[in-house]
């Protein structure tokens, strides 16, 4: 079916729902992350328990990339609060930025996974670049107009995402 290739293949409320000890006990060792509406609502700067999330993260062994199409200005300050490595204007939902991000990190497809909270850019790319992906919900319904636009297709999408969990 021409709308699988937009399925996540994980969910969760937020970022903060997400069981790390696991996927680091499964062999992940890289991990990227969308920032705006993901991590911080659109446009805020990192707040502390995002700071303490990837300071966690550090702890546990895990490298991380912020992967965004936004630009220097938006990203850097962002990274150099969390300590993490970035990719600016990524073009996402091309492969490029995920393999350069993996590149950076020293890991490979089948050790990074990728948490964003869009189907079409975050989502999409991630499988486009053999990445498993984490869909995590909006923090803030305050968005751009194009995004407002995509969020109805992204409903209808995650329709028949839901209903092919509920029966497999």
């Amino acid at each position: 079916m021409f709308l699988k290739r937009f399925y996540p293949d994980h969910r969760a409320p937020s970022v903060y729902d997400i069981d790390f000890d696991s996927l680091y006990q499964e062999g992940v060792r890289g991990l990227l992350f969308d920032i705006d509406n993901t991590l911080v609502p659109h446009g805020a700067p990192a707040d502390e328990q995002v700071i303490r999330l990837f300071a966690r993260l550090r702890e546990t062994g895990f490298h991380t990339c912020l992967i965004s199409n936004n630009q220097a200005p938006r990203i850097i300050p962002f990274a150099e609060k969390v300590k993490s490595d970035f990719i600016c204007d990524a073009h996402k939902p091309s492969r490029a930025g995920y393999l350069k991000a993996m590149k950076q990190m020293g890991t490979g497809p089948a050790s990074t996974v990728f948490i964003g909270d869009q189907l079409f850019t975050d989502v999409y790319g991630a499988k486009r670049a053999g990445i498993v992906s984490w869909l995590v919900n909006p923090i803030h319904p305050k968005e751009e107009i194009q995004i407002v636009l995509k969020r109805y297709l992204e409903r209808v999408v995650l329709y028949f995402y839901e209903k092919e969990c509920k029966k497999g």
